[in-house]
This record gives C-alpha cells, sequence and structure tokens, in this order.
C-alpha cells in the first residue's frame, strides 16, 4: 500500500484557523441580489427578520456620510440607498456580529474597520471611482483576518503592533515569518466563503502589496481598491492625531500616480476626508 502523501504544513496550519461561517441572513440577500429581478420588498422583509440589523440599517442610512435623509422604514432605507448599498451596509453589520475582538492591542478593531469603510465610499464618489457599495464592503472586510489570527495564535498580538511600525517592509512580511500565514491571505478566505465579490477578495489579498498598483496585468478595480484605501489610511491617522502613516509612506506616492493625483489636490483630498470623518463621527 503506497504511503500517505505528507499534509501541507501551510494547509494543516489554514484549517486551524477558524473561519466564522456565512450567516443565513447573509445567504438569502445574496440569494435574491442575484436574481434576474431583485426586489426591494423582499430585501425589506429579509432585513427585517433581525430586528437590531433593521435598526442599525436604519441608523446608518440616515448618517450624514449617506446624505443624512430622513428615512422611517426600511422600505425608505432601501430607496434612497439603492440595494446594494443596502446589501454592503447589512454585509458589515453582520461581519461584526461574527467577528468578536476581545483582545487590547485590537480594541478598536471595528470602530477603525468602520472608519475605512466609510472614508472608502467618501472617496470612491469623490474621485468618482468604481462603485460605493463594492468600496464599503472592501474597507470592512481588508483586515478581518486580524482578529481571527489573534483567536489563533496567542503572541499574534505582537506581530500585529511590530509589523504596524514597520517602516521598509510590507506589514504582511512579518506576519508571514512568525505565524506562516497573514492576515491578508485569511480575510481573502473568509471572503470567499461569505460570497463577497472576486474583487473585493483579490483586493484583500493585495491592499499590502503596493507593487500591484503598477501592473497593468492586475485588474482595475482591485488596483483602485489598493490606492483608495491608502488614502483612507492616511487620513484615519490623522484623525487619530498621528503625524505620519507607515503604511502611506511605504505606498503613497504609487497610489497617488495611480489616481492622477499630485501633491496639492492629494492634500485637498485628505482635509476634506479627515473633516468628512469627523462629522460622522
Amino acid at each position: 500500500m503506497p504511503a500517505a502523501a505528507p499534509a501541507d504544513p501551510v494547509d494543516e496550519l489554514i484549517k486551524s484557523i477558524r473561519i466564522p461561517p456565512r450567516p443565513t441572513l447573509l445567504a438569502d440577500l445574496q440569494a435574491e441580489l442575484a436574481s434576474s429581478d431583485p426586489s426591494p420588498e423582499r430585501i425589506g422583509r429579509i432585513v427585517a427578520r433581525d430586528v437590531g440589523m433593521a435598526g442599525a440599517l436604519l441608523k446608518l442610512a440616515n448618517s450624514s456620510l449617506f446624505g443624512g435623509r430622513r428615512a422611517k422604514s426600511i422600505e425608505q432605507a432601501i430607496l434612497f440607498l439603492g440595494i446594494n448599498q443596502v446589501a454592503a451596509l447589512m454585509t458589515g453589520l453582520l461581519a461584526r456580529q461574527a467577528i468578536p475582538v476581545e483582545r487590547a492591542a485590537l480594541a478598536n478593531f471595528w470602530d477603525v474597520s468602520t472608519k475605512r469603510s466609510h472614508a472608502m465610499v467618501f472617496l470612491s464618489r469623490r474621485l468618482r471611482i468604481g462603485a460605493p457599495d463594492i468600496a464599503h464592503t472592501f474597507g470592512l472586510f481588508c483586515d478581518t483576518g486580524m482578529p481571527l489570527l489573534v483567536n489563533r495564535f496567542p503572541d499574534y498580538e505582537a506581530t500585529f503592533l511590530d509589523a504596524g511600525a514597520e517602516a521598509v517592509r510590507a506589514f504582511t512580511a512579518l506576519e508571514d515569518e512568525r505565524h506562516s500565514t497573514n492576515h491578508a491571505a485569511v480575510g481573502t478566505l473568509l471572503a470567499r466563503n461569505w460570497g463577497l465579490s472576486s474583487e473585493v477578495s483579490w483586493a484583500i489579498l493585495h491592499h499590502h502589496d503596493y507593487a500591484v498598483l503598477e501592473d497593468e496585468h492586475t485588474d482595475d478595480v482591485v488596483r483602485s481598491l489598493v490606492a483608495l484605501s491608502l488614502l483612507a489610511e492616511r487620513a484615519i491617522r490623522r484623525y487619530q492625531g498621528h503625524a505620519g502613516s507607515p503604511e502611506w509612506d511605504k505606498g503613497g506616492e504609487r497610489a497617488r500616480a495611480y489616481l492622477s493625483l499630485d501633491e496639492d489636490e492629494t492634500a485637498e483630498l485628505l482635509d476634506e476626508l479627515e473633516e468628512a470623518l469627523h462629522d460622522d463621527h
């Protein structure tokens, strides 16, 4: 009898990381969106099944980021925002529910992820690049691998802090070195398991690989999301009171070149975005 093939250590490692299953509510939403004629009424009924979700969606729909119109019902929120944006918001709310964060180093994880998603929507609209709902979903999910790695590796918090301070190497390089995987790879796995778009999944995988911004073979949607995420990161760091941003230092010039922004346009855009983040607080 032939000897069994040796187990792939990376494959075994990935299997040991708990990926939360796709919520039923999300699967139902995605099925409706994939139908030939998605119905706002049916989407409203799906959302209304979870009272907490419905309330949170209304609050978001009425925020200044999404126009500040006063939706009084889920049906109105869907009418104001459109079904794709509603689905993006619901996906984010479900992610927050499914992936709790209990470690000190990542205490502000969902707050920062939410700000990033809002910043991505702002930038997508302001620069007229891509679909705002895709930008929103990517902004929320790009770092979801982090809390999953915290749950798998007791020492991941130290890696997270050290990688965030890396001035030259990619954030993911230190993760790979210490844990044989990284948050971008794990986040991509989650995105695929949850049925998110292939563009979002690929952008999550490459969001610390700034060389893709110069790679004409990489999908423009992916490159746009990576470029916008660098602007969002820089604005959030400023909003938090930090003078600099290691990620912007590593990829900012490439992002500006890809987006065809000069220094003055970038400065003006970051000022506007920082102000929007304060308004959204």
